[in-house]
């Protein structure tokens, strides 16, 4: 009866582990679409999303704007979230970067719960150069 009831465990370890690895996988392939979308929009409007209105600038067509593309920058009608069903946070400069908190959903962490940058999906930790060349210039 142990055996079984270690058995068991040891399945369900490696499919939380799993679930999570899909969830980091997931949210780096969201980033990606996200970052490609604020690229789109640059190109076509002259300027990034506003940080105080964020990313739904990609699906919700601005009053002022003349050049935002017909149907807006994503597939969905609404923003997409991470893996962990938490809201990605945008911050506009040079560069500008989409970022998910990670599993725990709060800035920092390590494992599932470290932060994960749209500038750097290779996995490497950027938060410390990101923070260090991060200004505000308008665009």
């Amino acid at each position: 009866m142990k055996g079984i009831a270690l058995i068991a465990g040891l399945a369900a370890k490696s499919f939380m582990g799993s679930t999570e690895k899909a969830k980091v996988v997931t949210t780096k392939a969201t980033l990606a679409t996200l970052h490609g979308a604020v690229n789109m929009f640059k190109l076509d409007t002259g300027h990034y999303p506003d940080e105080e209105i964020g990313l739904v600038e990609l699906i919700e067509e601005p009053m002022d704007l003349e050049d935002w593309a017909p149907g807006g920058y994503l597939e969905q009608t609404s923003i997409p979230r991470d893996g962990w069903k938490n809201e990605f946070v945008y911050i506009r400069g040079k560069p500008f970067v989409i970022i998910s908190y990670g599993a725990d959903g709060q800035e920092g962490g390590e494992g599932h719960d470290r932060d994960i940058y749209s500038t750097n999906l290779d996995g490497s930790d950027d938060s410390e150069t990101y923070s260090e060349t991060y200004t505000e210039d308008e665009y």
